[in-house]
């Protein structure tokens, strides 16, 4: 079947390792969410200022207003104000060796993350923000103290909240986390019961799933990847904690930026936040200034509001760049082309030249990757639009001539003609329906339930999938538009 991934979440989906954690972090779960990891931490702004970094004197750290714990300014601020410096030694990271002269402990730390997959990176850096929580004169405690003592992703909703997200791709994301975590715990008890207390990385504290699982939150909604060559052998990105930085909350229109300075005569290296600018022909123009009381925010990049949900615990309306996932098969795209009204064979057999095209987009073949989606800034997935389009076609020497670029865009053109051109935005608005109807509930349902007093996962899980069902919405808004705009000029060409 050409399977909408975005299809409704069986209860069976859930796995047992989900079901599991979400029962053992329980008690985790039950304080506010908004307190940090101690009642009264100590200044952060005053540790930075004392170790040598700069914080502009209108920034302050508060947990009030919309936007919860962030950096917010006391007073206006100027464009392209220097906002905060942090000096090299304040970023915390995972180093690969971080004291020659002590392999103990960080050899067994560098065992136990080499046990984790490259995919969950943030669990490596995670096991490093662990070992300074559990040391008890931590130079990274004043930063480690404000952090907040629960998060609110979804490895920490309850089963019933994990199904209420309604979509799969995220779903099978949750329950792979929540699996990592129960197995690596089991793996550390292994690993540690033969360690010395000198040795123990934890300075002997007991670490479960759900501790591994603060961590990696910690991490996954604070990390910054930056370019570590100075601070290490790889000249990768290197994921960082950045005290303070870390607590400017997220805008697709931000008032501030992030960026990395590097003394050439010396190894030292300067992360710093500045007020947001534009750099033009003529040289630096600041976009705006920081008014009193507003929080200064970043860009935390163009991300889905699956990997907003999964890594930070926020959902942001009306995001640009989400979308819902599909699994490209011929056989539901023929059914699909039957209610649409689209009468085309070559879905389930596809003439010699198009099963080329097809794959050269990989959507062709045992090895073919046939994971596509709708939505996004393009509204429809490149590789999806030009296999529409091609398939739908029966002109291959047009088809041939043009380039993968031009039949992936979706533009003002019509590159196989204007016939294809609305068969194939049809056959994708079609597509939108049967993503729509997968849901189990509907809009107005889930905007009754987001009325009532419901906990902070359900009202994340209803907005998660209520979203994605608005986004579908608006795709196939903007394709109807479309449609009727080429009809027109189809019904002009043939006059």
């Amino acid at each position: 079947m050409f399977e909408v991934i975005a299809s409704a979440v069986p209860s069976s989906s859930l796995s047992p390792a989900a079901e599991v954690f979400a029962c053992t972090r329980r008690r985790l779960m039950c304080r506010a969410a908004a307190s940090r990891l101690v009642p009264h931490p100590p200044d952060l702004v005053r540790w930075v200022r004392r170790e040598g970094g700069f914080v502009h004197p209108n920034i302050t750290v508060s947990d009030r207003g919309p936007y919860g714990l962030g950096v917010v300014a006391t007073g206006d601020i100027q464009p392209g104000s220097e906002l905060i410096a942090l000096p090299s030694h304040l970023p915390l990271f995972f180093e690969r060796c971080p004291h020659n002269d002590d392999g103990g402990c960080h050899s067994t730390l560098m065992q136990l993350a080499l046990r984790i997959p490259d995919e969950l990176w943030s669990m490596r850096l995670g096991l490093r923000l662990l070992q300074e929580r559990a040391a008890v004169d931590s130079f990274w405690w004043p930063y480690i103290s404000n952090l907040p003592e629960t998060y609110s992703v979804p490895i920490f909703f309850s089963g019933d909240d994990i199904k209420n997200l309604q979509y799969a791709p995220l779903t099978h994301q949750v329950n792979k986390r929540c699996r990592f975590l129960l197995e690596f715990e089991k793996e550390i008890k292994l690993m540690l019961d033969n360690v010395s207390p000198r040795d123990h990385p934890f300075a002997g504290q007991d670490v479960n799933s759900s501790s591994l699982g603060w961590a990696m939150s910690a991490v996954s909604s604070r990390a910054f990847r930056l370019h570590g060559e100075v601070l290490s052998n790889d000249k990768k990105d290197i994921p960082m904690l950045l005290p303070l930085i870390d607590m400017c909350n997220h805008s697709f229109i931000p008032n501030a930026r992030i960026f990395q300075e590097q003394n050439t005569n010396s190894q030292n290296m300067s992360i710093k936040a500045s007020a947001f600018c534009i750099l033009t022909i003529s040289g630096v123009v600041a976009d705006m200034q920081i008014k009193q009381d507003m929080p200064v925010l970043l860009n935390y990049g163009c991300l889905s509001n699956d990997i907003f949900l999964l890594d930070y615990g926020f959902v942001i309306p009306s995001n640009p760049h989400d979308h819902v996932e599909l699994k490209y098969d011929e056989s539901l795209l023929d059914a699909t082309s039957l209610a649409a009204g689209i009468s085309c064979s070559s879905f389930v057999s596809p003439a010699d030249w198009q099963q080329e095209m097809l794959s050269r987009l990989n959507l062709w073949g045992d090895q073919a990757f046939r994971k596509v989606h709708l939505g996004g800034p393009g509204l429809i997935d490149g590789r999806l639009l030009a296999a529409l389009r091609t398939l739908l076609s029966d002109d291959k020497e047009t088809a041939e001539k043009h380039k993968f670029e031009t039949l992936m865009t979706l533009s003002d053109d019509f590159p196989l003609g204007v016939s294809t051109e609305i068969s194939a935005l049809r056959m994708v608005i079609a597509l939108c329906v049967v993503a729509l109807e997968s849901f189990p509930t509907k809009i107005m349902e889930d905007e009754a339930i987001l009325k009532k007093e419901i906990s902070n996962s359900t009202k994340l899980a209803v907005q998660f999938r209520m979203q994605k069902k608005l986004m579908i919405i608006d795709v196939m808004r903007k394709l109807t538009q479309k449609v009727k705009v080429l009809a027109k000029l189809g019904s002009s060409a043939q006059g």
